[in-house]
C-alpha cells in the first residue's frame, strides 16, 4: 500500500487501523516531495524533525484525534516554533519563530505529522505565488504556467500528491484560486466557523483558514478536525443551521447524505465588471454550464440571481490598502527588503488617513448586507472559480505598474474576494475534463454557516464528473522563468 496514492479519509482510515505506520506514511511523502521539489511546492522541507514527530506517535490507540499520523504541512504565514517562518520575504529570511501560532499548535493537538513549510508570495498579498525570496509554485499540469495563490505551494501540493490534503489561508481567494488553478477542491468557511484564523479577530473580517484537498469529502474532513481542535476564541461563532458542526457525525459522513431539492442561484456578474476586463474564457463559461445542468438534472431549482453588485472595487481596494499597512517591516526600509508590489500597497496604506480607511470597513459592512440580502432567496449561488485559463509565470508581476499587477489579478480571479467581504462560505471544485487535460472549476457560495450544503452540491458535481485523473507531473523546460 503506496500511502501517497490514498485519499485522506482513507490515510487517515489506515493510520488509525494500524495498516500504515506515521512512519510509513510519512517517508512515503517525503519522497515524493524530493521527486518534485522543482514544482517549488515546499520552502522547507523538516524531515528529520518529521520522522522524530511519526516515531513518537507509536501506534494507534483508542481516542486517537482525527489525523493522527498524517502528513501535513503549514503555509509560510503559519509560524511553527523552530522552524523558518519567511512569510515569503526576504525580509524574513533568517526568521526562526519561538512560539508557534494557533493553526500550528492545532495541527499537533489533532495527532498530524508537519512536513515543513509550503510556499506563498510575500505576506500572501497576491493571487499568483512567485516570491522573490524563492523559486514559484509551478502548475503541476502545466509547469510554465503559476499555481496561483496565495496557498499556492499548499495547492501544487495536494495536486501533486506531495501531501494528502493542506490547510491553507484565504484573505481574497488565496485558497480558491490556486486550488482551480491546479484542479482540486478548496474551501473558504464562513467568518466565524474556526476557533483561530477565523476573521473575527481582523479588521474588516477577511482572512480565515480552511483546507486544499483532491476531494470534497477530504476537505470536509480537515474542515471538521480543524473546526473542533480548539475552544472558541470568541464569544460569536457562524451560525449552524443544519447542525453539521453539533457532533452528531463526521463532516464527510454528512456531506455524503442526499440534501433534498435545493435552490441554486447562478452569476456571471462579478463587483469589477467596469472596473477591469472580467471577460470569462469559454473554458469558464463551459464548466459554469456544465455544473449549471448537473445541478439541475439532480432536481435541484436552478435560476439566475439577478445580482447586480456596486461600488465595490472603491471599498476593497481601501481595505485591502490598510489591511497591508500592517506588514512588520519598517517603513524606511521598504525599498531595500521587499518587492515592488508589497512596497507599493503597503505605502499606499500607510498613507491612507483614518477617515478613509473606516469609510471602507463602513462600506464593506454595507456591502456585505446587501450581498446577504441578495444571496438570501437561494440555498447555495454558481459562479465561475477563475475567468481565465493559467497564466504563465510572471504574466502579473510584469505588467507596467502595481496598479495594473493587480488589476490582471482581479482579470484572473474577479469571483472570489467579495466572498471574503460578505463573510461567507465557498468552495472551488473541478469539474469534468477532457482525458489528461486540466480540469476548470466553478464556485458554490453558501448562506451565513451553510458550509453543509455547499459540500453537498459539490459531492454531487463530483460524483457526475467521476474520477480525475493526476497531473502528468511534466518537468519545467530549461527556459522556463526561475522566479
Amino acid at each position: 500500500m503506496d500511502p501517497s496514492q490514498l485519499s485522506l479519509v482513507d490515510l487517515a482510515a489506515a493510520l488509525r487501523g494500524g495498516e500504515v505506520s506515521p512512519v510509513e506514511a510519512t517517508q512515503a511523502f517525503l519522497e515524493r516531495i524530493r521527486a518534485h521539489d522543482d514544482l517549488g511546492a515546499f520552502v522547507e522541507v523538516t524531515a528529520e524533525r518529521a520522522l522524530d514527530r511519526a516515531r513518537a506517535l507509536g501506534t494507534p490507540r483508542e481516542g486517537a484525534p482525527p489525523l493522527w499520523g498524517v502528513p501535513l504541512a503549514d503555509k509560510d504565514l503559519t509560524a511553527r516554533a523552530g522552524v523558518p517562518t519567511r512569510y515569503g520575504s526576504r525580509a524574513f529570511r533568517d526568521f526562526v519563530p519561538d512560539a508557534s501560532d494557533p493553526l500550528a499548535l492545532a495541527l499537533d493537538r489533532l495527532g498530524s505529522v508537519s512536513l515543513g513549510k509550503t510556499s506563498t508570495p510575500e505576506f500572501g498579498l497576491t493571487g499568483y505565488t512567485e516570491p522573490a525570496a524563492g523559486r514559484p509554485a509551478r502548475n503541476p499540469w502545466d509547469p510554465a504556467t503559476g499555481a496561483g495563490g496565495s496557498s499556492g505551494g499548499a495547492a501544487v501540493a495536494v495536486a501533486a500528491g506531495l501531501l494528502p490534503a493542506a490547510p491553507a489561508s484565504d484573505a481574497g481567494g488565496s485558497i480558491r484560486i490556486p486550488a482551480a488553478t491546479v484542479g482540486v477542491v478548496g474551501l473558504k468557511p464562513s467568518r466565524g466557523r474556526l476557533p483561530f484564523v477565523n476573521g473575527l479577530d481582523a479588521p474588516g473580517g477577511l482572512g480565515t483558514a480552511g483546507p486544499i484537498a483532491r476531494s470534497v469529502a477530504d476537505a470536509a474532513l480537515l474542515l471538521g478536525a480543524l473546526t473542533s481542535s480548539a475552544p472558541r476564541a470568541h464569544a460569536t461563532g457562524a451560525p449552524d443551521p443544519d447542525g453539521a458542526f453539533a457532533g452528531r457525525a463526521p463532516l464527510q459522513e454528512l456531506v455524503a447524505r442526499d440534501p433534498g431539492r435545493l435552490r441554486v442561484g447562478t452569476t456571471l456578474a462579478t463587483p469589477w465588471d467596469g472596473w477591469t476586463d472580467t471577460t470569462l474564457d469559454e473554458g469558464a463559461r463551459a464548466a459554469f454550464a456544465w455544473a449549471a445542468g448537473v445541478l439541475e438534472g439532480a432536481g435541484h431549482a436552478v435560476a439566475d440571481a439577478g445580482w447586480a453588485p456596486a461600488g465595490y472595487p472603491e471599498l476593497f481596494t481601501t481595505i485591502w490598502r490598510a489591511s497591508a499597512s500592517t506588514v512588520p517591516v519598517a517603513t524606511e526600509d521598504l525599498d531595500c527588503l521587499v518587492e515592488p508590489f508589497t512596497e507599493w500597497i503597503v505605502r499606499e496604506g500607510r498613507a491612507m488617513g483614518a477617515q478613509e480607511a473606516l469609510g471602507g470597513y463602513q462600506a464593506a459592512a454595507a456591502f456585505e448586507r446587501r450581498t446577504i440580502e441578495a444571496f438570501a432567496p437561494y440555498d447555495a449561488v454558481l459562479t465561475p472559480a477563475l475567468a481565465l485559463s493559467p497564466r504563465p509565470i510572471g504574466w502579473a508581476g510584469e505588467a507596467a505598474s502595481p496598479l495594473e499587477n493587480f488589476a490582471r489579478q482581479c482579470q484572473y480571479a474577479p469571483h472570489t474576494s467579495f466572498v471574503n467581504v460578505a463573510g461567507l462560505p465557498a468552495v472551488t471544485v473541478p469539474v469534468a475534463a477532457a482525458p489528461g487535460e486540466r480540469p476548470w472549476s466553478v464556485q458554490l457560495i453558501g448562506r451565513p454557516g451553510g458550509e453543509l450544503r455547499i459540500l453537498q452540491l459539490a459531492a454531487q458535481l463530483e460524483a457526475a464528473r467521476g474520477e480525475l485523473p493526476r497531473p502528468p507531473l511534466r518537468r519545467p523546460s530549461a527556459d522556463s522563468p526561475s522566479a
